[in-house]
């Protein structure tokens, strides 16, 4: 295992044959006992995170498509949002839909959420049938591969205590009440009522990366995506972290993070040791959730009473304590430093105790 590992970080032209500098580098890279590992690894994200910028990419190809990036998603990450500013994924193809233009932009538009003011060209009352009146546009329904009878059978699911009924061109949904305030209001949430695709799924585009077709959405739902038959699933990713821990479980998740991460440093140019961002991202999820570096996430759960008033809220955090008697025992930096004494990390770590002899004492 230690050989594979000095394979893989060795420089280039250097070889495995070298045993010599591969063991002086190997034992390089370890850390000392009573390194203060959390404070090199905040100091290391910290200090890169203040030269980020405030932008967001734009989604060439699709109008009001900004996937955001730098600081703002770094602040993301960290602070374990539930739903990122603007979901994405970027979803893999199984062949032959990934060589062909064509067959992945059918699958792109099967995947988009489709509700049915989307294919539909005209919605009207019948105020003496109490009734909405959906005329449907063909062009549409043909662009992303529906026909009528799916309308219909999506509409009657959907709509159980009203009547649907089915025209050659046209959907007619009756009201039972003769209200015409519930009729406007049946009008206007046909309009948003689901039909086809996946939920959660606004936008698609279709491109080419290396020597294949891929689609990025705007919208994530991991759940659905693993549905369909076309899609690579080994290799889609999406950027909410909290569908990829529902779905794949908290390692997967964590894994996305560490990835993601790193791939917003390297895209600002920011070279940061892989294994300060892992301890970071470990911390989050090492009671197997997502827990944000905030006062309600890790920060809320540290055992010293100092350590969580020097973050924030202190006046709340210090009555809490004295109401429960809490006990500080002072085992980490905060604290130390805030009562003047040596902090245990690095030589401070050993404790040395000096047996006087009598010759000693003269």
């Amino acid at each position: 295992m230690e050989r594979d590992w000095i394979k893989k970080n060795l420089p280039e032209g250097i070889e495995i044959k070298d045993k010599k500098l591969a063991k002086e580098r190997y034992s390089k890279m370890h850390m000392d006992p009573g390194e203060a590992v959390g404070v090199i690894a905040a100091t290391s994200l910290g200090e890169p995170g203040t030269q980020l910028t405030m932008r967001t990419f734009h989604m060439v190809g699709v109008a009001e498509v900004n996937v955001t990036l730098g600081l703002p998603r770094l602040i993301e990450i960290l602070d374990a949002r539930k739903v990122p500013s603007t979901p994405t994924m970027h979803i893999y193809l199984k062949k032959p839909y990934n060589k062909s233009k064509d067959k992945s932009d059918l699958v792109a538009q099967r995947i988009k959420q489709t509700v049915l003011e989307d294919i539909s060209s005209e919605f009207t009352m019948d105020m003496s049938a109490s009734s909405v009146i959906v005329k449907l546009d063909k062009h549409a329904m043909d662009r992303r591969s529906i026909n009528i009878d799916t309308v219909y059978a999506q509409l009657k699911k959907s709509l159980k205590s009203n009547t649907v009924v089915k025209k050659t061109a046209s959907i007619e949904i009756k009201d039972t009440d003769k209200d015409i305030k519930k009729l406007f209001k049946l009008k206007e949430k046909l309009k948003d009522m689901f039909v086809s695709g996946v939920s959660g799924i606004s936008d698609v585009l279709a491109f080419k990366e290396g020597d294949e077709f891929i689609i990025q959405t705007l919208g994530s739902n991991l759940k659905g995506i693993s549905l369909i038959d076309e899609i690579d699933f080994n290799r889609t990713k999406t950027n909410n972290f909290y569908e990829i821990h529902d779905t794949l479980g908290i390692e997967a998740a964590r894994e996305a993070m560490l990835n993601e991460v790193l791939y917003i440093l390297d895209k600002e140019g920011m070279a940061v040791d892989e294994r300060h961002i892992a301890l970071i991202v470990d911390v989050m999820t090492r009671d197997g959730v997502i827990k944000g570096i905030t006062r309600h996430g890790i920060t809320k759960e540290k055992e010293s009473v100092l350590a969580r008033a020097a973050f924030e809220i202190p006046i709340n955090h210090l009555v809490e304590a004295s109401v429960r008697g809490e006990i500080d025992k002072l085992d980490s930096v905060v604290e130390n430093v805030m009562i003047n004494q040596p902090v245990p990390i690095g030589t401070g770590l050993p404790e040395l105790f000096v047996k006087m002899t009598k010759g000693d004492k003269k």
